[in-house]
């Protein structure tokens, strides 16, 4: 029986999954087994990490908000909750991201949204 080499569809494999982890330290990225395992550590921290980079932005969002609303003269929206639920009670349908923006570059159009809420 003739011996068979079994070359370049086993390379090609091979080079593709290299190519994923082509920036990886040492046997990481040199030999084959690690590589695979090395490639499947890396999407499921990928995976869980795009839930944790919602809840951190969020979380970002919720004390930029606060610190602005700490600085406001009126005593009833000085509490990021206060605000919030009066902002979803009269439907101003403003996400925290937004209302996080307009405290950080426009903090007086933020306490003119309060006082209108106030009336």
């Amino acid at each position: 029986m003739t011996r068979i080499k079994r070359g370049y569809i086993a390379r090609k494999r091979r080079t593709k999954m290299s190519l994923f982890t082509s920036s990886f330290r040492g046997a990481h990225s040199k030999l084959t087994r690690t590589i695979s395992q090395q490639r499947i550590k890396a999407s499921v921290s990928a995976h869980r990490d795009r839930g944790r980079k919602k809840r951190d932005f969020r979380s970002l969002w919720i004390s930029r908000i606060n610190a602005i609303i700490g600085q406001n003269k009126q005593e009833i929206y000085k509490i990021y909750s206060n605000l919030m639920y009066n902002m979803s009670k009269r439907q101003l349908l403003l996400n925290r991201k937004i209302v996080a923006q307009l405290a950080i570059l426009k903090g007086n159009c933020l306490f003119m949204i309060a006082d209108e809420m106030i009336l």
